[in-house]
């Protein structure tokens, strides 16, 4: 794989979606003694994850490496969802990371950092409120109405390492929502569209809630991250259904994050259960 730089290409023709500057971003996001060791812009790809995954198991990528693409052709979601767009219409990322100083057990709670980091860096960027729909969807308002603007995927890279993705909806328009429910941060009302602050936004917001965490030894709770998450979560104090594997669901309110980064769903019979995985569903009150 060749990363091309975007702005080298003739067929960037829609005057609304430049492409990103490859060149500032390396020279705003590589600093001596900084997370991030090199960042690479490519025209196309697949999927970022599944590249910097390969690349990762080919010892090709040190932690701090950063990929970073105009377009995705086969995106994914969690539960292996299709994740598409338009090109230069978002921001699509992976980072690997190897939190060795963290126990593994801990490191479920990337995901939800990453979430933390996205919304806090997109806050100042964009100038747009966003919430966290637990564990890994970005929220938007857009009309009064909840949409999904962007996603989180963290996959295993070897024994060390952890790849976590990120896909943004920047400039989407409404004719060209995958479904009625997506959103985008043009139509929340974003005051700057533009990419490469809104990804330099991110990555050094992640930058630092991935060394208060790392340095906390993967704590949670010591390093803000378990409090901050739930101050940010759409999905706490709803009534939700968590749909489950092995085709089982519950229903019940989200009352918590635990200190594993579960959510906890009080039943209707009393019962507090903690949800590692599952898919759930935000429910409209009676």
């Amino acid at each position: 794989m060749t990363p091309r730089d975007a702005s080298d290409d003739s067929r960037w023709s829609d005057l609304d979606r430049p492409p990103l500057n490859a060149a500032a971003l390396r020279r705003g996001l590589v600093q001596e003694g900084g997370l991030w060791r090199e960042v690479e812009v490519v025209r196309s790809t697949g999927s970022t994850n599944s590249d910097l995954v390969a690349l990762a198991g080919a010892g090709k990528a040190a932690e701090g490496s950063v990929l970073v693409a105009e377009e995705q052709t086969a995106g994914r979601g969690r539960l292996d969802r299709q994740w598409t767009a338009p090109a230069r219409s978002g921001v699509f990322f992976s980072v690997l990371l190897r939190p060795s100083e963290v126990p593994v057990a801990r490191w479920g709670w990337l995901p939800l950092l990453t979430g933390v980091a996205v919304a806090t860096g997109l806050s100042r960027a964009a100038g747009v409120d966003t919430a966290l729909k637990w564990p890994n969807d970005l929220l938007v308002s857009v009309g009064g109405e909840e949409r999904k603007a962007g996603g989180i995927l963290a996959e295993r890279a070897g024994d060390d390492g952890v790849v976590v993705g990120v896909g943004i909806n920047v400039t989407l328009r409404e004719t060209e929502l995958p479904v009625p429910q997506a959103g985008s941060l043009a139509l929340a009302g974003a005051v700057s569209t533009d990419r490469d602050p809104l990804l330099r936004a991110m990555l050094r917001s992640l930058a630092e809630w991935y060394g208060r965490w790392r340095d906390a030894g993967g704590d949670p709770a010591a390093c803000d991250l378990q409090e901050t998450y739930a101050a940010g979560c759409a999905t706490l104090g709803r009534t939700v259904r968590a749909e489950l594997p092995g085709d089982r669901a519950i229903t019940g309110e989200a009352v918590a994050i635990d200190g594993d980064g579960r959510l906890v769903i009080a039943t209707g019979d009393g019962v507090q259960e903690p949800v590692g995985a599952g898919d759930i569903v935000h429910l409209r009150p009676a």
